[in-house]
């Protein structure tokens, strides 16, 4: 599968967890919600942008991978103890539902780094998509 097509169906998915993930620490009272939230929605705004209109682009490679890059940090912050694993998610019914999006997230937003990476390479001076495939130097 061509690897615009993986990222953008990555990306999405990722953007998918990261608005379920902050909804669930919203419905939980680990954040609370108002307009602070509006920095997130325009995040996701500005992702979303990057995934859908400008897809292929230098611009759009690079809006993915921050993104992305974010999106790798939220399980790992939850994971080393800045997070509520066993805290008050842990103790509830959906503990591993919560935990189960959190890994998700971590791998699909890990995969999206990648792929927008082979696309930043891809779109490097005096690279071509061919030479990329074939591994010949530039």
């Amino acid at each position: 599968m061509k690897n615009s097509v993986l990222l953008t169906i990555s990306s999405l998915l990722t953007i998918l967890l990261v608005i379920l993930h902050l909804t669930t620490e919203i419905a939980f009272g680990l954040e609370s919600g108002g307009l602070k939230n509006i920095t997130g929605i325009l995040i996701v705004v500005v992702w979303l942008s990057g995934t859908l209109l400008l897809s292929e682009r230098k611009s759009g490679y690079v809006i993915v991978l921050v993104g992305s890059l974010m999106g790798t940090l939220v399980p790992i912050i939850h994971m080393t103890g800045a997070g509520l694993v066993g805290g008050r998610i842990g103790h509830t019914h959906l503990a591993l539902f919560w935990v189960f999006s959190n890994f998700l997230l971590g791998v699909t937003a890990l995969f999206s780094v990648i792929l927008s990476a082979r696309g930043l390479w891809e779109h490097l001076p005096g690279r071509t998509a061919g030479q990329h495939r074939e591994g010949a130097p530039a």
